[in-house]
């Protein structure tokens, strides 16, 4: 099983900042999330990180040997990285959603976010289709790899919402690769049965 999690919140997340290559770590109930996903994710045979501070922490908390790969790096936000989606106008949003190829002043496209992640994606295939694969990320590469995972455009991630600490699950054994579970906030939105 191929299992995406998103990174633990940090404080730029939980005021709703755009946060792409910005670097700042999980913030407390970040860091909860992470624990809180340590309890509820396998033990992985392989376990995958962007190389971004909060990615890492989070993958630290799962206590297996980290294999940093930076395709699974977030978006690179340019000039609107750390500010919020108010920052660019109605015509900027649009120009972005309308188009995959679209560039924000001194970003990165959704579709080169996509065409990363598949190559990444495709790599870890074939050992999830028989041992448990984590991969610890951001928003923009978990809605890549789940196109990638439903065979449908990068023009799909903006009806997607990914949430802290959250995880998909990709079952990549059959023909094709099928979602198995989409956005799964279980492992931390309910207290503790312990």
């Amino acid at each position: 099983m191929l299992i995406l999690v998103r990174h633990g919140q940090t404080e730029a997340n939980r005021h709703g900042l755009l946060l792409g290559r910005a670097d700042p770590p999980l913030c407390g109930a970040g860091r909860d999330q992470a624990e809180a996903l340590a309890r509820a994710l396998p033990r992985p045979t392989r376990l995958v990180s962007s190389p971004l501070t909060r990615a890492v922490e989070t993958a630290r908390a799962v206590g297996a040997e980290i294999e940093i790969d930076e395709r699974w790096i977030e978006m690179d936000y340019g000039d609107l990285d750390g500010r919020p989606a108010s920052a660019l106008d109605a015509d900027g949003w649009r120009a972005w959603r309308d188009d995959p190829t679209h560039v924000p002043a001194g970003g990165e496209s959704v579709a080169e976010v996509g065409a990363r992640v598949r190559s990444a994606c495709h790599d870890l295939a074939d050992l999830a289709a028989d041992a448990d694969v984590v991969v610890v990320s951001h928003v923009s590469p978990i809605k890549a790899a789940i196109a990638w995972a439903l065979g449908v455009g990068d023009e799909v991630a903006w009806r997607m919402w990914v949430e802290d600490a959250a995880v998909c699950r990709i079952d990549t054994s059959g023909s094709a690769p099928r979602l198995r579970a989409f956005n799964d906030v279980s492992a931390h939105a309910l207290p503790s049965l312990r």
